[in-house]
């Protein structure tokens, strides 16, 4: 089971985000590439614009199948060991899933306000198309 997540390399949150879930994950269940890279993303025939509403999770067997904001940053949750029993006690809370949609739309909307902004575009060590082992005999 492979996933994609496309975040924005050049913001301090989301890259943050993204190297603990590197480290957590180490590649398994997820790869990565940045809203900044252009070529990647055409891949997917997703655009610089579609980005601007938010990290983009995409199922790999089946491209077509996508979560965006708040509902990607869920869904990553959800594959995530013990993440499926977080997800559903957090949509049974009433409101509280209406709730962390908004939060979501504000942090987005001011991430580089809040967070800094990064000076140049971080790249993943678990790139799209590169496999878990590729990347182990990489490091050695």
């Amino acid at each position: 089971m492979k996933y994609h997540v496309i975040y924005d390399g050049n913001c301090n949150l989301c890259v943050t985000f993204t190297q603990l879930l590197e480290q957590f994950d180490r590649g398994t269940i997820f790869d990565y590439t940045p809203m900044q890279d252009e070529a990647a993303l055409q891949r997917f025939g997703i655009t610089p614009d579609d980005c601007q509403m938010g990290m983009i999770l995409v199922d790999a067997k089946n491209s077509e199948c996508r979560w965006q904001g708040s509902d990607a940053v869920e869904e990553i949750t959800r594959l995530l060991p013990m993440g499926e029993a977080f997800i559903a006690a957090y949509r049974a809370l009433p409101g509280v899933k209406w709730l962390g949609d908004r939060t979501y739309e504000q942090v987005r909307d001011n991430r580089y306000q809040w967070f800094g902004k990064r000076d140049s575009t971080y790249y993943s060590a678990y790139p799209i198309g590169c496999s878990v082992t590729q990347n182990r005999q990489d490091a050695s």
